[in-house]
C-alpha cells in the first residue's frame, strides 16, 4: 500500500464521498444477500414442511418461522408469492444501490486522475533546463499519457475493489457461519493456500510492465523525432532506417505486454479453478456431515451454503484480478512518482528578495560550470553595465549558451557567483529576475495558437493596440495583417505556417511587449536567409535601443558596433574589447573575422 500513498491522499479530500460509497456497497451487498438467502427458508418450509421449524434467533431462523406460518395460514403458493415479490424487491433495491455508489465513485476517480495529471505537467514545468536535456521527451509524455491510463484502470480500479469486495465477502462469511460454523470455518482452511498460489503469479506481473512502460516512453520520442524530422529523412532516405528502428521498438513493446497479459489473464482462470476445488471439497465434506447426522444443516440450508459460496468465489476472483493489476500497475506508479520527485535543484532561497527593476550592472565573479564531468565555463569574470550591448563570439561549444543561460537562472553555477545590482541571483525571487529579461532564440519558439496568443505569451494579455504597436517595431505587423485572419490567424505545430523570418519577428513582437530592460538575443539571425536577416536585424535593432543587451553570434557582422566583444574558447575568456582594438591584436577574433571575410 506504500506505493500507492499519493492516491490515497487525494482520496482523503474526498472522504465524504468515499463513506457515501461504502454505505452504498454496504445496501447493496445486504439486499443481495436478502435475496438469495431468501430461498433457504422457503425451500425448508415448502419440501420440509413435516420438520419442526427452528426455535433459534438467528435470522434465517426467524424467517424460516415466517414463512411457517404463512404457509399455515395462506397456504404455500401464498408464502411462494410473497418470497418471490421480496427476491424481486431486494434485486431492484441492490442494483439501485450499486449504480448509487459507481455514480459516486466515477467523479472522484476522474478528480485524481484530473489532479495527477496537473501535479505532473505543474512539477515538469517547475524543472530546470537539464532535466529535459538528459530525459527524452517521449518518456516524459508516456508518462503523462500511459502511465496515467495505467494507473486508472490498475490502481484506482483495484482501491474500488478494496472498498467493494471486502464487504461482500464480509457479509456473505457471516452468513455461511449463521448456516454452518463447521463448514464456514473448514472453508476458510483453504482460502490462504489460494491466496498464496495467486501472490507468487502477481509478484511476477511489475517488472515486466515498468519495462513495457519505459519503452512505450522511447517509442513515442521515436514518433517525435521522426514527424518533426520529416524533411530530413525524406532528403537521406532514411525512411527504412526509421522504419526499422519503430518496429525492433514496437516488437520490444509487444513481447513484454504479451508476457504481462498471459500472466495477469491466469490470474481469473486459476482462482475459478481453485474456487470450484475448493467447492467440491465443501459438497463431500457437507455431505458426509448431513449423512452421519453429525450436524443441524438440512438439505435447503447446505445447498444454500453451496450458492453463499459461489457469491463470493467472483468478489475473490476480482480481488486476486486487482492483486494482479496493482502489481501491473506499480510500474507505472513508480515512474509518476519518479517524475513528481524529482528533485529541483534550480530553488528559491528560503527569503527571496523581489525585484522590479535593473539599475546598475551583471557581474560574474570566477563562474565555472560543469556538466557532469565535463567543464563547459571555467573562471568567468565579466561586468555588464547598463545600457551596454556585451556580444559573446567563439567556436561551437566554447560555452557561449551555458554562459547566458546562468544568468535567468536556467542552470545555476558549479561555482563562482552571478549578480545583478549587487544581489546574487540566487537570492532574488526568480519570476521576478525572469521578468526583468528577455530572450530572442535561434530557433523561434511559437506555440500552436493565434499570433496573438503567441505575442502576448506570458505577459498576462494586452490590449490589442499594444501587440499592435509591438509587433511593428518587429516589423512583423505589416506580414499579419496581410494574413486572413490577421491577428487570430493559428500559426500552426511549431509556427509551422509562417516563414522563418516570419515565426522569428514574432518573437521578437514578444519580447518587444514584454519591454524588459535586460535582452539576451542567442544568434536570433543565424538562420535567417539574406533577406529576412536584414528584416529581422532591423527589429532587433530597434529592440536593443535603450536596453542592456548580451548578444550570442556566428555571424560577427551583426555585433561590429557592440560596446565590448567577449572572445570564448574552451570555457574561457580569450580576448576581449571593441571590434577595432581585436581586429588590432591580430588574435582568435581577427582568425575569425578573416574566415568569416568580415572586412
Amino acid at each position: 500500500m506504500k506505493k500507492i500513498s499519493r492516491i490515497l491522499r487525494y482520496l482523503s479530500d474526498y472522504k465524504g464521498k468515499v463513506a457515501l460509497y461504502f454505505t452504498f456497497n454496504v445496501l447493496a451487498t445486504v439486499f443481495a444477500l436478502g435475496s438469495f438467502t431468501m430461498l433457504a427458508p422457503v425451500l425448508q418450509t415448502l419440501f420440509m414442511a413435516d420438520q419442526v421449524p427452528p426455535t433459534g434467533n438467528d435470522p434465517l431462523a426467524v424467517m424460516t418461522r415466517f414463512v411457517s406460518r404463512v404457509v399455515q395460514e395462506e397456504g404455500k403458493l401464498a408464502a411462494l408469492t410473497y418470497s418471490i415479490f421480496i427476491v424481486i424487491g431486494c434485486t431492484i433495491l441492490k442494483n439501485f444501490f450499486l449504480y448509487c455508489s459507481s455514480y459516486i465513485l466515477n467523479p472522484i476517480r476522474n478528480a485524481v486522475l484530473r489532479r495527477l495529471r496537473d501535479e505532473m505537467f505543474t512539477k515538469a514545468l517547475s524543472l530546470p533546463i537539464g532535466y529535459f536535456t538528459e530525459k527524452r521527451k517521449g518518456d516524459i509524455i508516456s508518462r503523462m499519457t500511459n502511465d496515467i491510463t495505467e494507473v486508472e484502470w490498475s490502481v484506482i480500479g483495484v482501491l474500488e475493489a478494496f472498498i467493494r469486495e471486502p464487504i461482500t465477502i464480509i457479509f456473505t462469511l457471516t452468513s455461511m457461519v449463521i448456516i454452518s460454523p463447521q463448514l464456514t470455518l473448514f472453508l476458510l482452511l483453504f482460502l490462504p493456500v489460494t491466496g498464496l498460489i495467486i501472490g507468487r503469479i502477481g509478484k511476477s506481473l511489475k517488472r515486466p510492465s515498468a519495462e513495457a512502460q519505459k519503452e512505450m516512453g522511447t517509442l513515442l520520442g521515436v514518433i517525435d523525432e521522426t514527424l518533426v524530422g520529416m524533411r530530413i529523412i525524406k532528403a537521406f532516405t532514411a525512411e527504412k532506417h526509421q522504419s526499422l528502428r519503430f518496429r525492433m521498438i514496437n516488437n520490444g513493446i509487444f513481447r513484454l505486454r504479451n508476457k504481462v497479459a498471459a500472466r495477469k489473464e491466469l490470474g481469473s482462470p486459476m482462482s475459478e479453478t481453485l474456487g470450484i476445488i475448493v467447492v467440491c471439497i465443501i459438497l463431500w465434506y457437507g455431505g458426509r456431515l448431513i449423512f452421519s447426522g453429525d450436524t443441524s444443516l438440512t438439505g435447503p440450508f447446505f445447498i444454500t451454503f453451496i450458492g453463499l459460496f459461489y457469491q463470493i468465489i467472483n468478489p475473490f476472483k476480482n480481488l486476486s484480478s486487482s492483486f494482479y493489476n496493482l502489481k501491473k500497475g506499480e510500474g507505472a506508479l513508480d515512474r509518476i512518482e519518479e517524475l513528481l520527485t524529482e528533485d529541483n535543484t534550480i530553488k528559491e532561497s528560503a527569503n527571496p528578495v523581489g525585484v522590479r527593476s535593473f539599475e546598475r550592472s551583471i557581474e560574474l565573479k570566477n563562474v565555472h560550470f560543469n556538466y557532469g564531468d565535463k567543464i563547459i565555463l571555467n573562471g568567468i569574470d565579466l561586468t555588464i553595465e547598463k545600457g551596454k550591448t556585451i556580444a559573446l563570439v567563439g567556436a561551437s561549444g566554447a560555452g557561449k549558451s551555458t554562459l547566458v543561460d546562468l544568468i535567468p537562472r536556467f542552470h545555476d553555477v558549479t561555482s563562482g557567483e552571478i549578480l545583478i545590482d549587487g544581489v546574487n541571483v540566487k537570492d532574488y525571487k526568480l519570476d521576478d529576475m525572469r521578468r526583468l529579461m528577455g530572450v530572442v532564440s535561434q530557433d523561434p519558439i511559437l506555440f500552436n495558437d493565434t499570433i496573438y496568443n503567441n505575442i502576448t505569451l506570458g505577459t498576462g494579455g494586452a490590449t490589442q493596440a499594444r501587440v499592435e504597436e509591438a509587433a511593428t517595431v518587429a516589423h512583423a505587423h505589416n506580414f499579419i495583417m496581410k494574413k486572413e485572419l490577421g491577428y487570430s490567424t493559428e500559426v500552426g505545430d511549431r509556427g509551422t505556417r509562417l516563414s522563418g523570418g516570419e515565426r522569428q519577428r514574432v518573437t521578437i513582437a514578444r519580447a518587444v511587449l514584454k519591454n524588459p530592460p535586460i535582452l539576451i538575443l542567442d544568434e536570433a539571425t543565424s538562420s535567417l536567409d539574406t533577406e529576412s536577416e536584414r528584416m529581422v536585424q532591423d527589429a532587433i535593432n530597434q529592440l536593443m535601443q535603450n536596453r542592456t543587451c548580451i548578444v550570442i553570434a556566428h555571424r560577427l557582422s551583426t555585433v561590429q558596433h557592440a560596446d565590448e566583444i567577449i572572445v570564448l574558447d574552451n570555457g574561457r575568456i580569450a580576448e576581449r574589447g571593441t571590434h577595432a582594438s581585436l581586429i588590432s591584436n591580430n588574435g582568435l577574433y581577427k582568425k575569425l573575422v578573416e574566415m568569416q571575410q568580415v572586412r
